[in-house]
């Protein structure tokens, strides 16, 4: 028994759709860091390479607009404010595209995994994060060996990408000393970009390693036990007390408003104790009889106590007791092959209910036909 218990306990199954969504409203998702800043570095060396161009010639224009200032501008503390802050808006105005592309990549990168969330349980301050026995456990765990293996592996996947980019560009390089200086300078800034992106599209590699792991640690750290699933469905479909008393009210609920509609039935056929069904038939309102209220022993002889505390007439008619009980629902029509008994009976009824107000005379009791597919024992 104690090998059975420890065994329910080994967290050995995968975590099921409610431990998943509650993980993701306390934050907990896979998060790559690494792909994140590889996503960051590729889209901000494009972005400088693609707008290099632009923003060498605003900052050439702005230099070259600070350095020509007349002599009442440099003594004019009123004019150099105002200059600086026209510079200083031109400059940062140049940046925008700049910007812009880093923005949208800091916002991509992190949703790229596990998508875009944003939880205030994971934003809430932990005492456990600031423990210093939890923080040395951390240092010395394996996934800070993971994450020392990986340090290791950019750098050395960013150096060997350099070694290739200069053994690329390195006539290109040593040919820069003997060209003009505007075109030595736009040819450095060329190779320099190209290198750059080389050296950013590089970290993908150990993006693309670390992408698979941080999943499936995700997928470690919400593994679950037999006992926690157990535990789970029994929490969101309730114990199966709580659930059976439910079920009983349920029960009882039905059954007191059925009973409260006996009163409005036309008739009750009986069988005459085991079974008792209530009919109501308004002409005016109805193409066929309905059942209101049906029911066996208990129930039936529940039924019989308010229709004769009503004065609903009771007839006695096993078999088609039988039939209407066991084909014929609460609030249901009856089925067209009761069409002819039920309309003796009713009839019947009818009649007799003139008599007694003393219209007509007393209906003779009818002979109740039940079609065959219809019987019931």
């Amino acid at each position: 028994m104690a090998e059975a218990g420890e065994s329910s306990q080994e967290k050995t199954e995968e975590a099921t759709p409610r431990k998943l969504e509650k993980a993701r409203e306390d934050g907990q998702i896979p998060r790559s860091r690494d792909l994140t800043s590889s996503f960051i570095l590729l889209a901000g060396s494009i972005g400088l390479y693609t707008f290099a161009e632009s923003i060498s010639g605003s900052i050439m224009g702005l230099t070259r607009h600070n350095f020509t200032l007349s002599r009442t501008e440099v003594f004019d503390p009123e004019a150099m404010i105002a200059h600086l802050a026209s510079s200083f808006a031109e400059g940062l105005f140049s940046l925008i595209p700049l910007f812009l592309v880093l923005l949208i990549a800091s916002v991509v990168g992190p949703i790229a995994l596990g998508g875009w969330l944003l939880s205030a349980k994971a934003m809430a301050p932990k005492m456990s994060r600031m423990s210093l026995g939890a923080g040395l456990k951390r240092m010395f765990a394996f996934k800070a060996l993971v994450e020392l293996l990986k340090a290791l592996g950019k750098v050395i996947t960013i150096m060997f990408a350099a070694i290739f980019a200069l053994k690329v560009w390195q006539q290109d390089i040593l040919q820069l000393a003997g060209e003009e200086t505007r075109m030595g300078v736009a040819e450095s800034l060329h190779i320099s970009g190209v290198t750059t992106i080389i050296m950013a599209a590089a970290t993908i590699i150990i993006a693309l390693i670390d992408v698979p792991f941080q999943i499936a640690d995700h997928s470690k750290k919400l593994k679950m036990s037999r006992q926690e699933i157990k535990d789970e469905s029994k929490d969101s479909e309730g114990k199966p007390e709580v659930k059976g008393r439910i079920r009983q009210l349920q029960r009882e609920m039905a059954q007191r408003r059925m009973m409260s509609q006996v009163p409005e039935a036309d008739v009750v056929i009986t069988n005459p104790t085991h079974y008792a069904v209530a009919l109501k038939y308004d002409p005016e309102k109805m193409a066929t009889p309905i059942m209101v209220a049906k029911g066996g022993d208990q129930t039936a002889f529940k039924i019989r106590e308010i229709a004769k505390a009503h004065g609903i007439e009771i007839i006695e008619s096993p078999m088609l007791a039988r039939s209407i009980f066991h084909t014929t629902d609460i609030d249901e029509t009856i089925p067209t092959g009761l069409y002819v008994a039920v309309a003796q009976v009713l009839a019947y009824v009818f009649g007799l209910r003139n008599y007694r107000r003393g219209r007509g005379e007393r209906p003779q009791y009818p002979r109740i036909n039940v079609p065959r597919d219809l019987q019931y024992d």
